[in-house]
């Protein structure tokens, strides 16, 4: 059996019961070198770097240990969590976490309700179509972050109000409330709320 656990944003307090658990059982734990390090205290497991293609983890469910494979935020949430339901099915096992975008809405006090949710990882998002909804939060990467998102807001002249949380739940956390001009360049690891002004 292989386990999915969500490690949420990065702060080991806010994992749940059931994720501290499945660490504390553990035999081997895959991660990247930020999450592996995030979760040391809490497990005794063999720690493995994630590799880079995910298809090399395919051998990993004929290994007979208790596996875990570490997901940032939820790992169905624009998470790994998809990638092992797709190739593992019944041998998975899905523990959530607390998601970056989860946090950010409690951090900005705002209701997720009817929220369109989405992530520029790896892709450009469709902003014709993104930017008719009233709220949306995106997980983004360094190609597309939250310059790139206040670029597309100005290019179509609407009037949004961008909330940019950095480094959620570290001691590093910053959380900025701006208008698409005022905007910087470069933000560290970070999820963007936009929404209508006023």
């Amino acid at each position: 059996m292989i386990t999915v656990v969500g490690i949420g944003p990065g702060d080991t307090n806010l994992l749940i019961n059931e994720a501290k658990q499945a660490l504390n059982t553990a035999e081997i734990v895959y991660g990247s070198t930020r999450q592996l390090q995030e979760i040391t205290e809490l497990t005794t497991a063999t720690p493995m770097l994630l590799p880079k293609k995910l298809a090399d983890l395919k051998n990993i469910r004929h290994q007979n240990k208790n596996v875990i494979i570490l997901a940032s935020g939820d790992p169905l949430l624009y998470g790994i969590g998809n990638w092992a339901l797709a190739n593992f099915s019944e041998d998975v096992r899905i523990v959530p976490g607390i998601s970056a975008i989860q946090m950010m809405f409690h951090r900005i006090q705002l209701p997720m309700n009817d929220c369109f949710i989405t992530s520029s990882h790896g892709k450009k998002p469709n902003f014709d179509f993104l930017l008719q909804h009233e709220k949306v939060a995106m997980v983004t990467d360094t190609i597309i972050g939250p310059y790139e998102i206040a670029a597309e807001i100005l290019q179509r002249g609407l009037k949004k109000i961008l909330f940019i949380g950095e480094n959620l739940s570290s001691k590093e956390e910053r959380i900025h409330k701006l208008k698409p001009e005022q905007v910087a360049k470069k933000y560290d690891m970070n999820v963007v709320v936009i929404v209508d002004e006023g």
